[in-house]
């Protein structure tokens, strides 16, 4: 059998873009997934059966707003009820929308801290005891631009900068039983709401590898950390094409 198989894996939002090939990648190296969504049930649900199709019963959906102090306090409890254990948490969802300073609003506030930073926090507070139990890991999903200043994102910038220091914490408060890793993205998709053509040309010219990166960049990168990364923790991988040394 695959090292691999019986390892059960949550992913905050898990049902489409990153989150898919992430699930997807993970699930091809023989690892059980439980897949978070908010709104997106029906690409969740098509992934489930996508994955169930391949090796049966191998992949779950559970459904719950991350703003909600009572969805993330019973998602932890809701997944083990069906898995039985937990062995890797994966903090990807994530709300991200600009917040001009003039025109922030508490929601925004909420909204951005609580997907980005609180969340993830909680999630990991509720998992900590069942992932010492499997000498587990979490992964936590955060940003180039947690360092880099992202025009009129004066709340989304910071909550990412939160969640690389509580990846540094964690790490330390876990450990030895359970690594903390953080993955930082670059220019892997382009948002929903596509840019011009211009802004998008001016951005890969930042990019010294001259090209966005894909999905598969990121999932082949947590896989790594997963399964072969055993001496490290509290590190920040940037996937970014080098963008973060310009």
């Amino acid at each position: 059998m695959n090292d691999q198989d019986n390892k059960w894996v949550l992913i905050t939002g898990g049902a489409k873009r990153i989150g898919a090939k992430v699930a997807k990648t993970l699930h091809a190296s023989g690892m059980n997934l439980a897949i978070h969504y908010n709104s997106s049930n029906q690409d969740a649900e098509s992934l489930r059966d996508e994955l169930n199709s391949i090796r049966a019963d191998s992949t779950m959906v559970f459904g719950a707003n991350l703003t909600s102090d009572e969805a993330v306090d019973r998602l932890i409890p809701d997944v083990l009820s069906k898995t039985g254990r937990l062995d890797v948490l994966i903090n990807n969802a994530s709300t991200f929308y600009p917040t001009p300073i003039d025109d922030i609003t508490y929601d925004d506030w909420n909204s951005l801290m609580g997907t980005n930073l609180k969340a993830p926090m909680f999630l990991c507070k509720h998992a900590a005891e069942h992932l010492r139990q499997t000498k587990g890991c979490i992964i936590n999903m955060v940003d180039i631009h947690a360092s880099k200043p992202l025009s009129n994102h004066p709340v989304y910038g910071p909550a990412k900068s939160g969640l690389v220091m509580l990846t540094r914490s964690l790490a330390r408060d876990l450990a030895p039983d359970v690594r903390v890793n953080g993955v930082a993205p670059g220019m892997i998709l382009w948002p929903e709401k596509e840019p011009p053509e211009n802004i998008k040309e001016k951005i890969i010219a930042q990019i010294p590898l001259r090209r966005s990166g894909s999905p598969k960049d990121i999932a082949n990168t947590i896989k790594f950390l997963i399964e072969d990364a055993d001496y490290m923790t509290g590190q920040i991988i940037a996937v970014d094409g080098g963008r973060g040394i310009n």
